[in-house]
């Protein structure tokens, strides 16, 4: 039995269908938006959106809560609420730099681009070796995308089609930008060929995906932390190059491109729990860097390794 894999999704006159009107008109007034207003003016138009979900989104800020709580015991509870905040500033301008990151022209958006440090991966493109990217959920993670590829690195990602086709159409076309593109998600085999090809891949090794092909190791102050061993996968199946990078808006608003670390050397790919460990510290260092960026509103300690215990259980 074969697994499915989708195609890349194209227009069609059937997108123009009455039903996905919402969907066409909701992103055509963000890319109204974004391309209208001044970027002053939408950073804190972002920031405001960011604080009214706050006051509907009491769940969320819980989860945010305790995942700070969890991952840094050692800070206080009013430096865990003003970091708190910040994450939400961060998340409501999330949905104003996806527009950006969608629908700027790439003049414009270049404008906002600092290449802080890439020569790790422009080192191994120019010695042809395949390198994986491993990024973190950054809530500016469209931004970051983009900004690879405009700089002349760009790469491969991972594609979650959108079950909504006018949706996934503009999504798509939105992150294939630039010279970036796309593999589905459940398509390996095409994702090692890329790194055997000498291409650049996307990956985000960051979050919780349940038990399913991970480790529990430790995550910040969390000893036991499910952690996908998919990195140890790919480095061990293709020999590929092993670059930790991310982009950071900085205090003048534009955002600092780095993928300055080249770990593959050390990195132990046949003990798959020494290697989520071993990445997971670079994880931390990369988030560390703008912790108010990270997506704390995702369960990142949900899994827990005792079978017999309850999902999610950190978070009652």
């Amino acid at each position: 039995m074969t697994t499915k894999t989708y195609d890349h999704p194209e227009f069609s006159l059937s997108l123009l269908h009455p039903k996905y009107w919402p969907v066409w008109l909701g992103f055509g007034l963000l890319a109204l938006v974004v391309n209208l207003l001044p970027y002053r003016i939408l950073l804190s138009f972002g920031h405001k959106l960011g604080l009214l979900g706050m006051k509907f989104g009491k769940k969320r800020v819980h989860v945010a809560t305790r995942n700070l709580e969890l991952a840094f015991p050692e800070q206080s509870k009013s430096e865990i609420s003003d970091l708190v905040r910040e994450n939400f500033k961060n998340t409501g301008l999330a949905l104003i730099e996806t527009g950006i990151a969608w629908f700027w022209p790439t003049w414009r958006f270049k404008l906002l681009l600092v290449d802080k440090d890439t020569n790790a991966l422009r080192q191994h493109s120019q010695d042809g070796k395949g390198v994986l990217l491993c990024c973190v959920h950054a809530l500016n993670l469209e931004i970051t995308c983009r900004a690879f590829a405009v700089l002349g690195l760009s790469g491969y990602g991972a594609y979650r089609p959108h079950n909504n086709p006018a949706y996934n159409f503009i999504q798509y076309r939105g992150r294939t930008q630039n010279g970036n593109g796309a593999i589905d998600r459940k398509n390996v085999k095409k994702m090692l060929r890329v790194l055997r090809n000498g291409e650049r891949l996307f990956y985000l090794p960051d979050h919780d995906y349940g038990r399913n092909k991970s480790a529990f190791v430790p995550f910040f102050a969390i000893e036991d932390a499910c952690t996908t061993t998919g990195t140890s996968l790919f480095a061990y199946t293709t020999k590929c190059a092993i670059v930790v990078g991310s982009g950071y808006r900085n205090s003048n608003g534009q955002y600092d491109i780095l993928a300055n670390k080249t770990i593959e050397e050390a990195y132990p790919q046949k003990d798959e729990k020494a290697a989520a460990a071993y990445m997971n510290r670079y994880i931390e260092e990369t988030i560390l860097r703008a912790p108010e960026q990270w997506m704390w509103l995702h369960k990142r300690y949900k899994t827990m390794e005792d079978e017999s215990v309850e999902r999610g259980i950190r978070y009652k």
